[in-house]
């Protein structure tokens, strides 16, 4: 079935749904890529082989994943805090204190929409949590 014969199929409202979740996406996306580009230099973010700098991959886990994170850090817990909490390299042992403690600050981050900054508190909370005790 070619893609112009399928959509002769589908109903109207249907297809007004489809196309509108379509456009709601793709704006969406374009907004957080503009807002990512926008706020640095995009060669900056990139190795010579075209992969993330380390430093940089939760700034670009948090900008693709903010509503999913921000579900989690109100639970203090879940998938998505998990993933960044090995981006942010806390240590295993440590990963379910660091989860209450962003929990307890979630209310900061709530109704942030930009994600940068959201990620810099994110860095900043996690930075106890991988240090060393010192002898």
């Amino acid at each position: 079935m070619t893609s112009m014969n399928m959509w002769h199929e589908i109903s109207p409202p249907i297809a007004l749904v489809i196309a509108l979740s379509f456009s709601t996406f793709g704006c969406t996306v374009t907004e957080t890529i503009n807002d990512f580009l926008s706020s640095t230099t995009p060669g900056d973010w990139y190795t010579g082989e075209g992969l993330i700098k380390e430093e940089y991959k939760p700034h670009v886990f948090v900008a693709n994943n903010l509503d999913n994170l921000k579900t989690d850090l109100a639970r203090g817990q879940g998938e998505y805090l998990t993933s960044l909490t090995t981006l942010l390299h806390v240590p295993s042992d440590r990963q379910s204190q660091f989860f209450s403690h962003v929990q307890r600050h979630y209310a900061g981050m709530a109704e942030e929409r930009h994600h940068m900054r959201v990620t810099e508190t994110l860095i900043a909370l996690s930075r106890p949590f991988k240090e060393t005790t010192r002898s």
